[in-house]
């Protein structure tokens, strides 16, 4: 009988893993193709995961809660065929189950210690617990991994953590040893430099009384959770904020609502023009519509602009409308709207959240009048929209200046200072002030 297997698929760009929510199925259960298999769980989108093929589920290599990479076999299906002749079924074999298969030769007990390089790889979950567990990048790159080409894989880095908790010396390859305290080399021929007096590393320890009610992330939160952490590790983040007057915005607004509802169905928000405002800075200012690869940065073609959507359960998704520039103010109040309806049903697709080169993130519908908020990796920088308040403001006129209320709303835009400096980012908070600013009352 030939054999097919189901890997989890990739749902999104810069996803590495995804976390399984729910099996509909079960070993020995007929699937027919597009049947719903599994539904999966990212820091960027929901998804249900069809089956490609018509067969028989054979077997299930990970269960409900579990998080795997991307690529890795998650199930097998039997097809029902006969196999072709001279032909060998091989099965790849998932990380997890590299790490309980004993290698081909033995390994020497005591490697010389190696530095990886300084491109390697880690998972947000391994970047997570080493933050935790406050061990260090050359820590880290000490520690053998038993993933895909040496990658160091979650259950590398938990028995790790387990060893250093229990006094052992889990750093293979290293010649320091820990007693009393007192971190000294062993005996070598290359002997390396004492450390008298230093304290152990100590684990930080979280105390709780019974009152306290502790509780386990989501499985979505806890992506995000990695994905924040490791654009904090990625990006040299910087903010700069503006305050821009919209008393023209609002006013036009309060004007055209009604017919706009009338005509289109939808209620027209401040996003839509803080969209467009936007995306004519992107145009003036395309090093901001940008990613970095090493010493190199990448002018994105696309102005794929992404919108943060905050969901009932408290979490967060970020859809994003492709070729954002091309579309009118009408067409960007409708994909934001069309958008933001899917996220909140958990409808969004693979499609829908793919692509994003700059983020916008409203901080003002909950009453914030600015923030500070985190680059969406791979992009370069995000704008945040405080609340659009009244204030009273001094105006310049012929007679002289005068007190008068005015509607304000603070823009702050955080940046990736590796390829964004002060100037370039003031001068595109500026560029989206100045546009919302002499906002056209006749659009």
């Amino acid at each position: 009988m030939s054999r097919f297997e189901i890997k989890m698929p990739k749902l999104g760009e810069s996803i590495t893993e995804g976390t399984i929510i729910v099996w509909n199925v079960k070993p020995g259960d007929s699937v027919e193709e597009d049947d719903i298999l599994l539904e999966v769980n990212t820091a960027k989108v929901s998804a249900e995961i069809p089956s490609p093929v018509s067969g028989t589920i054979v077997e299930i290599l990970f269960q409900e809660g579990d998080t795997v990479p991307v690529g890795t076999v998650i199930a097998v299906v039997d097809l029902g065929g006969e196999e072709d002749a001279g032909v060998e079924e091989k099965k790849e074999i998932s990380p997890e189950k590299k790490e309980n298969t004993p290698p081909l030769s033995p390994e020497p007990t005591a490697p010389p210690a190696k530095k990886q390089p300084d491109n390697q790889w880690y998972s947000p979950a391994v970047l997570r617990l080493a933050a935790e567990a406050d061990i260090s990048p050359e820590q880290l790159g000490r520690i053998q991994g038993s993933g895909y080409q040496g990658r160091v894989s979650k259950k590398d880095i938990e028995k790790y953590i387990d060893q250093k908790k229990k006094g052992a010396t889990p750093e293979v390859g290293n010649t320091l040893l820990q007693t009393n305290g007192t971190i000294k080399p062993t005996e070598s021929k290359s002997v390396a430099p004492v450390f008298e007096n230093k304290p152990a590393v100590r684990d930080n320890v979280l105390t709780t009384i019974s009152d306290d009610l502790v509780k386990d992330m989501d499985p979505v939160r806890k992506v995000i959770a990695d994905h924040m952490v490791l654009s904090k590790k990625t990006s040299a983040h910087v903010t700069s904020v503006v305050e821009a007057d919209v008393t023209k915005l609002a006013l036009w607004r309060n004007k055209v609502k009604d017919h706009f509802f009338k005509h289109e169905g939808i209620k027209l928000t401040f996003m839509p023009a803080i969209a467009e405002a936007t995306i004519h800075a992107l145009i003036d200012f395309p090093q901001v519509n940008a990613s970095v690869d090493g010493y190199k940065f990448i002018l994105k073609k696309h102005i794929n602009l992404a919108i943060a959507v905050s969901l009932e359960n408290g979490n967060l998704v970020v859809p994003v409308i492709h070729d954002a520039d091309r579309l009118s103010l009408s067409g960007l109040a409708l994909n934001i709207d069309h958008l933001a309806t899917k996220a909140r049903s958990n409808k969004l697709t693979t499609a829908d959240i793919e692509g994003g080169t700059f983020t916008i993130t409203n901080l003002g519908s909950n009453g914030a009048i600015f923030g500070t908020p985190i680059i969406n990796q791979p992009q370069v920088a995000i704008l945040g929209v405080g609340l659009i308040e009244k204030r009273p403001s001094v105006i310049e006129t012929p007679e002289g200046d005068v007190i008068a209320i005015r509607h304000k709303v603070y823009l702050s835009l955080s940046y990736d200072h590796r390829i964004i400096d002060g100037a370039l980012a003031g001068n595109f908070l500026r560029a989206i002030a100045d546009y919302l600013e002499k906002w056209d009352d006749n659009k």
